[in-house]
């Protein structure tokens, strides 16, 4: 099949952002005088929508607490993110290039506003990327987001690239193949392809 675009996850696909994710909800924890997080608690909620992280980290939490935490959080996290950036995977930067001579790249990630803008303001990569999206107010799925990113576009043959179950069963509701990128957080069953590395996207594609 000949693809018009490409679709990324973001954390545990193109960064490993963990140590200044889990600092960031280190220090609001600090002040709302709650545990901690380790830093596996936080791995196992990235690529979580607010609400499902929230209960996944802090179910004692009333809603109401856990949203403005959350926002917290998310905030200090984007000011840390845009200052210092995070780990990029080997071989991205070059690898993003070469596929947007071919095709069209695009980011759908369960991330907060200013998340994916602190990725492209510390490392320079937005100008590989032609459009993004994430949970708005409405809190759409990720599966709902990447359907709603392809029909913005018009793109008619798309594939999307994670590394999360959750990843591969958004890419299956938007009707579009995936690829595991098994060098991530998560694990998944019977994706369409695999990579261990992000150049070896190259293979598939091109």
């Amino acid at each position: 099949m000949k693809y018009d675009s490409i679709g990324f996850d973001l954390d545990g696909t193109l960064w490993n952002a963990l140590d200044p994710i889990t600092e960031a909800w280190v220090l609001t924890a600090r002040k709302y005088n709650v545990n901690e997080p380790t830093s596996d608690e936080v791995a196992s909620a990235l690529g979580l929508n607010k609400v499902d992280l929230m209960n996944k980290l802090y179910p004692e939490m009333d809603y109401e607490v856990q949203m403005k935490f959350f926002d917290e959080a998310a905030e200090m996290c984007n000011v840390i993110l845009a200052k210092i950036g995070a780990t990029l995977f080997d071989g991205l930067e070059d690898t993003l290039s070469e596929l947007s001579k071919h095709f069209r790249l695009y980011i759908v990630s369960n991330c907060q506003d200013g998340y994916i803008e602190a990725f492209f303001e510390h490392h320079g990569l937005g100008k590989y990327f032609c459009d993004t999206e994430h949970p708005d107010k409405r809190c759409l799925s990720k599966g709902e987001n990447i359907k709603k990113l392809i029909e913005r576009n018009g793109f008619k043959n798309s594939i999307y690239i994670g590394d999360t179950q959750g990843d591969a069963d958004a890419a299956k509701f938007a009707g579009i193949p995936f690829i595991f990128a098994s060098y991530g957080f998560g694990k998944v069953d019977s994706p369409d392809y695999t990579i261990s590395s992000v150049p070896e996207i190259l293979n598939i594609v091109l």
